[in-house]
């Protein structure tokens, strides 16, 4: 469900790619030192994004290191390190943790029941440090399972609104003044990530049977300017949110990311299925010349 928030490198400057790479290789590092290979593989662009926002907001003292890594091993990397890093690896565990388990209650996955015993020792020092989130974690996906089983076309904004609050926790590492406007933004930004998800994994979902709150409505007139209204609703909100926060440095990384890289998948899809209509109507084209063909041959 992850990989939605990341930056849009055609528009941003070449300082800042770099900038954002660090803070990425420096979660990777992180992720490494504390909780092994494995807990590496769960690394994504969406704690990353996490992990700048909140550097930026604190103005946290942030170390810069030179390490190799096993994907690069041939020269040594810039990676940015600070307090923040090690909350984003920690929500990193606890998210793919929860997600592995209920992998293996729901649908029996044999790889989501081996995912979660060896991470099962990571997650509990990570339930220690943050038993806050890990509840609310627990709790959110507990329930939006129930809502997905639930029969009946799915109400979008109560399922959605299940993982929009579960991020609008994570995006409160410290209760204090921010504490309502991280909460509205990442419930915002929440909300996008499940229901981008939802629309990019349509498609497969109707093939295989899955739930997908889409489903019953993508047959309707006019799904899919209901679905990118819907979807620039909720980054409106979001960014209203972001912009209300004093952000100084990285600032150009994070309206890259929210006002042009949430996009990238989106507009990905869009050009996808206008090229696959295209072959449609080409294929269309070709078959009426044939059967022309074939009529003026008996004639």
């Amino acid at each position: 469900m992850f990989g939605y928030v990341t930056i849009y490198k055609p528009e941003l400057k070449i300082k800042e790619f770099y900038e954002f790479r660090a803070f990425y290789c420096g979660l990777c590092h992180q992720l490494k030192q504390e909780y092994g290979r494995f807990g590496q593989m769960t690394l994504t662009y969406d704690m990353t994004f996490l992990v700048v926002l909140l550097t930026s907001l604190y103005e946290c003292e942030t170390r810069q290191e030179q390490h190799r890594c096993l994907v690069h091993p041939a020269k040594s990397h810039t990676m940015l390190l600070n307090e923040i890093t090690e909350y984003g690896a920690s929500m990193n565990i606890a998210l793919t943790w929860h997600h592995l388990r209920d992998d293996w209650q729901d649908e029996k996955k044999v790889v989501g029941l081996a995912g979660a015993k060896l991470l099962e020792k990571r997650y509990r020092r990570v339930k220690q440090r943050y038993p806050r989130q890990c509840l609310v974690i627990r709790e959110k996906l507990a329930s939006l399972g129930e809502l997905e089983r639930t029969p009946g076309v799915p109400d979008l904004d109560a399922v959605s609104g299940c993982f929009g609050e579960l991020m609008a926790e994570l995006f409160v590492l410290w209760e204090d003044e921010w504490e309502e406007t991280l909460r509205r933004l990442g419930f915002s930004l929440g909300k996008f990530i499940y229901l981008m998800d939802a629309y990019e994994d349509l498609a497969a979902d109707k093939k295989s049977g899955s739930f997908n709150p889409f489903k019953e409505r993508s047959s309707q007139p006019g799904f899919e300017e209901e679905c990118r209204k819907m979807l620039m609703l909720l980054m409106a909100e979001c960014t209203e949110q972001f912009e209300r926060l004093p952000l100084l440095k990285d600032v150009g990384i994070l309206r890259n990311i929210l006002y042009q890289g949430v996009w990238s998948r989106y507009q990905k899809l869009q050009v996808e299925q206008n090229c696959s209509g295209n072959k449609g109507k080409k294929g269309t084209r070709k078959e009426k010349e044939k059967v022309n063909k074939r009529k003026q041959i008996r004639k």
